[in-house]
């Protein structure tokens, strides 16, 4: 009996060390699975830069203009827009703070919005801050006379607001104060701000950037922003003759590709993009964020991997010499001071010698006390925009790149190279851990998805003013009406209709005075 139990505890030992040994197996299976699909992953991922498939760019047609479709620019109404009327609602002042972007798409929305509250717009005023050191205002960087005149379909413009005389005293109107909201809807100036107006006279939006959606549903108000940022804001005389002089001078040579090297102080600590620098260098980065920005934890290693840190002058380089541009390629480069010094700068110089600045190229000295203000950024802003290719490293909404690549697409499709940050970051992340092998033919791989300036649906966050297709643009032969070109002569058609209208108005007027036999 007792042999017959010493039997049965072995068979029970036996069957749990069985047991467990298929326990065993069956997590050392799961192991090895787990190892094969790792491995594949990576071997995988590898495999996109190590592919065999070739990736043509073709550089000779990148010079050139992107394909258009068909398209070309038109910011004319194409439906009944009545001219602005003799008697408004009040006075809108705005002052435009920010960048020149921002200043820009800030006077296209303040014209909008003088619009739709038929209100008369006194001339924007532009933000003189800390980092502009620049009071040169409206009337120092813009033709006056042009916006005026260019925008008097649409709306009323005056320089000031006037004086008004009221129980026998002069004196001018004062403004009501108001803050609108970040990306405020129409329903707030028509309700809100409208009040106030009708209150007080006038109101006064203060800051004024990015305060009026930029997705309307309604074309003819985005067309609108159309002929103030690319017919109406028009840079005074002597600087479109200094930038097409600097241009001259750049062509005379032969073609060249503009470039916003966007690796300044300002940006890499809103970006939080530290580790590549000395302890020295991050203190500095990360005391200018604390003192202007937002407290965030920001990691450098997560930013950087799903593309929020700008493109390293180094990283833009090898992108150009992965799309087929050679060392004889000459290169403008847009850019206030270059954060970490020529270090960062002797990669870049190395692949790309032919480099040039407006310091450089400026014969006339204009721009030796101003390359940090409004002057030197308008000038910078028109060579891009002339360049044969634009190349922005870092687009964000309130980046000086964002309204010169609408503009660029306005002014004809102009080639454009935009770096996909978020695709391009694994790749030379991969590179910098020594993986070299298909490193170029990855990166044409994901910029041949880009559309190179031509005309490409706008998908959030993308801004309006970085592509105002298809609203600002027309179709000679559309199949959908909606895309079809106006006449020709809408314009003039509107030049007669508000020529009529204040004839209209006068004639009315002098028959009161006829009337009356004085001015009331």
């Amino acid at each position: 009996m007792r042999r017959t139990g010493e039997m049965g505890q072995r068979r029970r030992q036996l069957k749990q060390w069985s047991g467990g040994m298929k326990g065993m197996v069956g997590k050392l299976a799961v192991a090895a699975f787990v190892l094969v699909f790792c491995s594949f992953s990576l071997f995988s991922s590898r495999s996109t830069i190590r592919s065999t498939t070739k990736t043509e760019v073709n550089v000779e047609k990148l010079w050139q203009t992107a394909p258009s479709d068909g398209w070309r620019p038109s910011s004319s109404p194409r439906s009944d827009w009545s001219p602005p009327p003799t008697h408004t609602n009040g006075y809108l002042r705005v002052r435009c703070n920010g960048g020149l972007n921002q200043q820009r798409s800030a006077i296209c929305n303040a014209v909008l919005a003088a619009r739709i509250m038929n209100a008369t717009l006194v001339l924007p005023e532009l933000d003189a801050n800390s980092f502009w050191h620049d009071d040169s205002g409206f009337q120092g960087i813009y033709d006056v006379e042009h916006f005026i005149r260019t925008l008097r379909y649409d709306v009323n413009i005056v320089e000031s607001i006037p004086e008004i005389r009221k129980n026998g005293k002069t004196k001018k109107v004062k403004a009501y104060q108001m803050r609108p909201e970040r990306d405020a809807p129409i329903s707030w100036y028509t309700n809100v701000a409208l009040e106030k107006m009708k209150e007080h006279g006038a109101i006064y939006l203060t800051p004024f950037s990015h305060r009026l959606a930029e997705e309307i549903d309604n074309p003819e108000y985005q067309r609108l922003r159309c002929r103030v940022n690319y017919h109406a804001l028009r840079f005074k005389p002597h600087i479109m003759e200094l930038s097409h002089a600097i241009v001259n001078r750049l062509r005379a040579q032969g073609r060249f590709m503009a470039i916003h090297l966007r690796f300044e102080m300002d940006m890499l600590a809103f970006a939080g993009c530290f580790d590549i620098f000395t302890p020295k260098e991050q203190k500095v980065l990360r005391d200018y964020r604390e003192k202007n920005f937002a407290p965030k934890k920001l990691v450098y290693d997560e930013r950087r991997a799903i593309g929020k840190c700008p493109l390293t002058p180094e990283e833009v380089g090898l992108i150009l010499r992965a799309l087929g541009f050679d060392n004889s390629t000459r290169i403008y480069l847009a850019a206030g001071d270059l954060f970490g010094g020529e270090r960062f700068m002797k990669p870049f110089r190395s692949l790309f010698p032919h480099l040039e600045n407006h310091s450089t190229v400026d014969t006339s000295g204009q721009l030796g006390k101003n390359t940090r203000g409004l002057l030197g950024s308008a000038v910078d802003y028109m060579v891009c925009l002339l360049a044969d290719i634009f190349m922005t490293t870092y687009d964000g909404p309130s980046n000086f790149a964002n309204n010169l690549l609408g503009h660029r697409l306005y002014y004809g499709f102009r080639t454009i190279i935009r770096p996909d940050r978020k695709a391009l970051a694994p790749i030379f992340i991969d590179r910098e851990k020594g993986h070299f092998a298909g490193f170029e033919e990855a990166v044409r791989s994901v910029m041949s998805k880009t559309s190179f300036g031509g005309p490409h649906k706008r998908i959030s966050p993308e801004s309006f003013y970085t592509n105002s297709w298809p609203e600002c643009f027309c179709q000679m032969s559309a199949k959908n009406p909606a895309h079809k070109c106006p006449p020709e002569d809408t314009m003039e058609k509107l030049h007669s209709r508000l020529e009529s209208e204040v004839f209209g108005n006068l004639s009315a007027m002098e028959s009161n005075i006829t009337d009356s036999g004085s001015w009331s």
